[in-house]
């Protein structure tokens, strides 16, 4: 039986100061749960450490994070038709996925916009370019107020793309735009970055058990 809240409790033993957001991180699971399971992918943006953050919670879901998700029967015996011996080697070594894409990626395309355009709006371009209806936006600023974060929040919006927010203690202006707001109760930076990682850690543990299992 899938439960996701024993996470969350598991999470509140630890970090008890993230107990008034309970409610909050339960909902942003949800979203998420509902944008994977009808095909959509998680379009995720920071900047400094919270850039570093998106690139991290998309490694613990493009791939095993505590399970090691084997590919379904029917999709490892069309690797084996393909091609039978490599194939099947391929197939093994091979984790399922949740699709997610950092925006803080693409150096080339990032410089080029910050270049002949500008700064404040390379996430929202990249949400254009990218997003669709279904998708979820995972915007995180420890202050919140991060206007790059929030113009991409705004453009998601525009999207039909939910927008969830990761942020500090007020939680900013960004959270004008948030589906969902999950405030870490810190007001300095690290603090606040220090409680992000085993929130999203939290998440990664709950989507990867509903869609991958309880077995290795």
């Amino acid at each position: 039986m899938h439960e996701p809240w024993k996470y969350i409790d598991d999470l509140l033993v630890r970090y008890p100061k993230l107990a008034e957001a309970r409610r909050d991180l339960l909902g942003a699971y949800d979203l998420l749960r509902q944008c994977f399971e009808a095909g959509g992918k998680l379009l995720v943006a920071g900047n400094g450490g919270s850039a570093a953050d998106s690139e991290h919670i998309a490694g613990e879901l493009m791939k095993g994070f505590l399970k090691k998700r084997p590919l379904s029967e029917e999709l490892r015996q069309r690797f084996a038709a393909i091609e039978p011996e490599k194939g099947v080697a391929i197939s093994e070594r091979l984790q399922g996925a949740l699709a997610v894409l950092p925006l803080t990626s693409q150096d080339a395309l990032s410089t080029a916009f910050l270049n002949d355009v500008d700064v404040e709006n390379i996430f929202a371009q990249k949400l254009l370019g990218y997003g669709k209806k279904g998708d979820v936006f995972l915007g995180i600023s420890t202050s919140g107020n991060s206007m790059d974060i929030i113009n991409a929040a705004i453009t998601a919006k525009a999207l039909d793309i939910q927008v969830v927010g990761l942020t500090g203690l007020t939680g900013g202006k960004l959270g004008n735009y948030c589906d969902v707001l999950v405030k870490a109760p810190e007001s300095e930076n690290y603090k606040i970055q220090e409680l992000h990682l085993p929130i999203y850690h939290c998440w990664s543990m709950m989507l990867e058990e509903y869609f991958f299992g309880m077995g290795e």
